[in-house]
């Protein structure tokens, strides 16, 4: 019996996944990397196509030579977790292996001054949302998915409880932060719920969040490359390391689960480490 992938297959994968407590994007992520082999296996196929290993190798293969192996990487594990779900392991392939990074990349890493001018650009546009949503990601070290936490609610108290991968953490609004956040929902009349809203009403999507910041680039004369909304949270964590020199904590603060996770996030570049390295002067 041949072995093919249909849509009642992906509705099940899709409530296996929300009865794992996978978040939305996680479960959405999941399901178009399927879809994206699905299509994949299709092309050419006049009749209906099979599933096996072959077939997956090949995939395999194509994903290798059009995407860096990160990425490959991760649609590989999307369509394992669906393979094994259906009883099909058998099919089941390895990743790819990963040279690990010693420094990162200077071209990619985001300054305090490159985001200093976002910010400023992004009130020169009259974009104050922008603006304070910016300060919010830095400022917290929130992930971009978690701002619909950031509710009137919260600030408040002073603290949002977000809760995210069936973990609950408590994230603190500093004080300068959280006035800003406050005047803000006065002036725009939001007296609860979520703060960072589309004109309808809804909290604005990480579609609408990355198109308005990269709108930013050329004015702020900061490179695109750098600019997107987790490269905040990575500015938080190298600035709070940088003073606390405490990576538990840090890894607490992030809500990661592994510490070899926050490492990603302080690693430094080469240019910093050359200096470093300088300063010694053990050379005499």
């Amino acid at each position: 019996m041949k072995r093919t992938i249909t849509q009642t297959h992906l509705d099940a994968f899709r409530q296996h996944l929300l009865d794992d407590e996978k978040s939305q994007i996680t479960v959405d992520k999941y399901l178009r990397d399927v879809r994206s082999f699905a299509a994949y296996a299709a092309q050419g196929q006049d009749a209906a196509w099979d599933i096996n290993k072959s077939l997956i190798m090949e995939y395999k293969s194509m994903l290798e030579k059009r995407y860096a192996t990160t990425s490959a990487n991760s649609m590989l594990a999307s369509l394992n977790s669906f393979l094994r779900y259906m009883g099909w392991e058998d099919c089941c392939v390895r990743q790819f292996r990963v040279q690990k990074k010693a420094y990162s990349s200077a071209e990619k890493e985001l300054t305090k001054a490159e985001y200093q001018r976002l910010i400023q650009t992004a009130n020169q546009k009259g974009n104050e949302r922008l603006s304070l949503l910016i300060q919010t990601i830095c400022g917290t070290g929130i992930r971009v998915s978690e701002l619909p936490y950031i509710t009137v609610e919260a600030l408040r108290q002073g603290e949002a409880r977000v809760s995210c991968k069936g973990k609950l953490r408590i994230v603190f609004i500093v004080s300068k932060l959280r006035k800003k956040l406050l005047r803000y929902a006065k002036e725009r009349r939001i007296e609860s719920g979520s703060i960072f809203v589309t004109r309808t009403g809804k909290p604005m999507n990480r579609s609408n969040i990355w198109r308005e910041m990269k709108n930013l680039c050329e004015q702020a004369g900061v490179s695109p490359d750098k600019v997107f909304p987790h490269n905040l949270r990575h500015l938080f964590a190298r600035t709070f390391y940088g003073i606390e020199k405490d990576i538990a904590k840090l890894a607490d603060i992030l809500g990661h689960t592994s510490i070899n996770t926050t490492r990603i996030y302080i690693m430094t570049t080469g240019a910093e480490h050359r200096k470093k390295l300088e300063r010694m002067q053990l050379v005499t």
